[in-house]
């Protein structure tokens, strides 16, 4: 379907709404200069965001104390959840920020126009969330796997419901040691026990870390466990579709508490979580072929030793890849997944 042709009238109204609100910015920013200038703002103070509403921030001071509702300077643009800023205190009770630190990490995902726009920052971890229910699929498992390398940022495996598990286990635990052994941590939960989270708070202890997974697996559960102080809505799990519904509507870092019960004991102060909508809607449509050969991390070592300069890894003589995989060096199933995975692209 074509894109409607806007009126001159509209575009006018567009133009006007957008040089109003550059005006309003720049007369912001106007007058935070003169308080600076007058004193009326605090010293420099570091912190990191917790939530953003356009271009008002909230603010966690990094020596400790409430949130802090701050604005932007005019200059400063695409601060996301998790960025470490320096800002000052207003004599209202509100405050400014002034600079950005430095990123070490920052996750992005596509924007409606296909254009890659950051969403969280400094993360140390994703942790790539599955269930016994509704039954995880290795290639679901794998294009999150790609996509959290393809940000450089440590993938980290949680089956979750572990209590409705087989005793046997199945192919599910076949699963999981098919990732174990290409280094991946796994880490296993559930709600039901006192002590069911106890591996995942050894996980997240001292990092920042996100969810990502599809409906169904209980992340919003997890989270509501791990921070049990926060008002956090939860979606059931419908009985006949065997579906979840997304609950999470706004970008927030949550500081770790210690738990309150189970066997762990560590503290959590240095741990945080990131939920949002836009980290869990994980997807691939931003790379190419050759990005996700590199997420399959047992290829790397063989991308480039193909006899072919362009071999696309299909039915080519001499391709590096389909002789590890008659070897034996890569798993045949993970090879097919990776062959779906780019014919998906390609239908894309």
């Amino acid at each position: 379907m074509s894109k409607r042709k806007l009126s001159r009238q509209q575009r006018w109204r567009i133009e006007k709404i957008q040089a109003e609100r550059a005006r309003r910015a720049e007369k912001r920013g106007d007058q935070d200069a003169e308080k600076l200038a007058a004193g009326e703002y605090g010293p420099e103070r570091q912190g990191r965001v917790t939530a953003h509403f356009g271009r008002t921030l909230e603010v966690a001071p990094a020596d400790g104390g409430e949130p802090v509702r701050c604005h932007l300077r005019a200059n400063l643009e695409g601060l996301v959840t998790g960025d470490r800023v320096i800002w000052r205190a207003g004599q209202d009770g509100s405050g400014v920020v002034v600079a950005r630190g430095t990123r070490d990490s920052v996750l992005e995902r596509p924007d409606a126009r296909g254009q890659l726009k950051p969403v969280a920052a400094n993360i140390d971890q994703i942790l790539i969330v599955f269930a016994v229910e509704p039954e995880p699929h290795a290639n679901l498992i794998d294009r999150y796997l790609v996509a959290a390398e393809a940000t450089g940022i440590a993938p980290v495996l949680v089956l979750n419901k572990i209590d409705l598990l087989p005793a046997n286990g199945g192919s599910l635990r076949a699963l999981l040691a098919r990732y174990e052994t290409l280094g991946y941590p796994v880490v296993t939960t559930t709600t039901a026990r006192a002590d069911g989270l106890d591996a995942l708070h050894a996980r997240l202890a001292g990092r920042t870390s996100v969810f990502v997974g599809q409906s169904g697996v209980g992340k919003s559960s997890l989270i509501d466990r791990l921070l049990p102080d926060e008002q956090l809505r939860i979606g059931a799990l419908s009985e006949d579709s065997r579906k979840g519904r997304h609950t999470t509507t706004t970008a927030r870092l949550y500081v770790l508490p210690r738990p309150a019960t189970g066997a762990f004991q560590a503290p959590l102060a240095d741990g945080a979580l990131i939920d949002s909508p836009g980290i869990r809607e994980f997807g691939l449509t931003h790379l190419d072929e050759g990005q996700v050969a590199e997420g399959f991390i047992e290829f790397r070592d063989l991308l480039g030793h193909c006899r072919f300069r362009d071999c696309r890894h299909r039915q080519e003589p001499g391709c590096a890849l389909l002789e590890a995989v008659d070897e034996g060096r890569i798993h045949a199933d993970r090879f097919a997944s990776y062959r779906r995975i780019v014919d998906s692209l390609d239908e894309t």
